[in-house]
């Protein structure tokens, strides 16, 4: 988290050193109590870096005054959120661009740790990121996802990637990775470009590639394992259900759908 704070080349032995002395020092007390009560804050590491009397402590501290202090700490408090709720939903859409990637690792600890819980718990996790391609954006994020996407399966979880900028995936060596070694994903309607990548990527046939090749709504391929199921998915239009999930907005515009 602080190298994605500090600029590149900042963060040497004597920096991760006294981050690591620091982080011990604020959860002390908490492990003592047995992680009983309110854990640690951001900005409790901050007290504790200007505490210390190394100039490098000082220099760390600087770096994290803007996200613990200033304008952009909203990652320095406690939660105001339920985090022991059974559904939650992380929505990073207005962090901005100074908070997007620390924003990111902060949601996908969140969820690792989570995972982790429910595993010794003997409970499932499923997991849904919608405009997967954002997190392959920033560096952290990106290799945070693909580490998180191999051991979500060990730990009794499932997760789903859901895009329609597969040309932004297909772009990124990660991605690519993740998408190779899934072992379901639902193909609908795709650019000419991005159908020849994905023939590459995944060994698609000519024949099966016309299955999202120009297609209407609703039609697609499959591919399970290391088997492709072309699909045709026509869902009854004068139905409430409809009316409820469309996303055509020409189609609710001056409905009552609540």
């Amino acid at each position: 988290l602080t190298e994605q704070i500090m600029k590149k080349g900042e963060m040497g032995p004597k920096e991760r050193s006294i981050i690591d002395r620091c982080t011990a020092i604020v959860y002390e007390p908490y492990i003592a109590g047995g992680y009983k009560g309110q854990p640690p804050t951001l900005l409790d590491l901050y007290n504790t870096l200007m505490a210390q009397p190394e100039r490098e402590a000082k220099h760390v501290a600087l770096a994290l005054e803007l996200f613990t202090t200033g304008s952009l700490d909203t990652f320095a408090k406690p939660t105001n959120v339920d985090t022991q709720s059974h559904f939650i939903c992380y929505d990073i859409l207005e962090l901005g661009s100074s908070l997007m990637s620390i924003g990111m690792l902060v949601v996908l600890d969140s969820i690792l740790n989570r995972i982790s819980k429910n595993r010794t718990e003997g409970r499932r996790t499923y997991i849904y990121v919608d405009e997967i391609y954002l997190m392959f954006m920033h560096e952290y994020s990106a290799e945070f996802l693909y580490k998180l996407w191999k051991r979500v399966r060990k730990y009794g979880g499932m997760a789903t990637g859901i895009t329609q900028n597969l040309g932004d995936l297909l772009g990124n060596a990660r991605a690519q990775e993740i998408l190779s070694n899934s072992e379901f994903i639902i193909m609908m309607n795709q650019a000419p470009n991005d159908r020849v990548k994905l023939a590459d990527l995944l060994d698609i046939s000519g024949e099966q590639l016309s299955h999202i090749s120009d297609v209407e709504a609703g039609h697609g391929l499959m591919k399970v394992a290391g088997s492709f199921v072309p699909f045709a998915n026509e869902f009854p239009k004068g139905t409430r259900l409809y009316g409820l999930i469309t996303s055509k907005v020409e189609e609710v515009v001056g409905k009552d759908h609540k």
